[in-house]
């Protein structure tokens, strides 16, 4: 879509360079500023919502919290089996 865009606003600076009327020069010009301006906003989004998570995959505080206590388990697992004396 965000080429349509940037079609759309060439187009409009072909028939603002190609006419002979004022008002159809600055009408032209103005299209194509505003269509060059939502490619660019378009092309934007695109790469912000590319490298955004998905909202299934992130954790719940609930059972973030389970995970830590899991790791802190293990943890003391860990520390209380390497202090056992031989």
């Amino acid at each position: 879509m965000a080429w349509l865009f940037l079609l759309l606003a060439f187009g409009s600076l072909w028939v603002a360079f190609t006419t002979s009327s004022p008002a159809v020069v600055a009408l032209g010009l103005i299209v194509a500023l505003v269509l060059l301006v939502l490619f660019v906003l378009k092309l934007a989004a695109d790469k912000i919502g590319s490298r955004s998570r998905e909202e299934q995959m992130m954790l719940d505080p609930e059972e973030l919290r389970r995970l830590r206590e899991q790791a802190e388990a293990r943890r003391l697992a860990a520390t209380a089996s390497s202090e056992l004396p031989r």
